[in-house]
């Protein structure tokens, strides 16, 4: 079983994924989203009555160490392999313009 999806569903969610697809892939992907939400549906006629819902198939947690202090570098022996520093902050190239 599959959905019927075209090549304008492909190219609306394509936009807003702010993709660009050739037109090979968004026949690829048409018939590729189909199949899976065909497998949705299968789903949705499983029978769940009587059957409690969860979050987990398996109920188990994390297993964490105990935090125990250790010894770190000094500020100046971090800095000290840094390209840049002003002598107290790592200097990095600007990323993100300050407009």
């Amino acid at each position: 079983m599959s959905v019927e999806f075209t090549r304008e569903d492909v190219k609306k969610i394509a936009s807003l994924a702010r993709l660009h697809l050739s037109s090979e892939e968004l026949d690829t992907y048409a018939a590729q989203l189909g199949g899976i939400l065909g497998y949705v549906e299968m789903l949705n006629e499983v029978d769940t009555d009587g059957i409690e819902p969860m979050a987990h198939a398996v109920e188990q947690t994390n297993v964490l160490r105990e935090d125990v202090p250790t010894p770190m570098f000094s500020s100046e022996e971090a800095l000290s392999n840094a390209p840049k520093t002003d002598g107290r902050y790592f200097l990095v190239p600007q990323i993100i313009d300050a407009e």
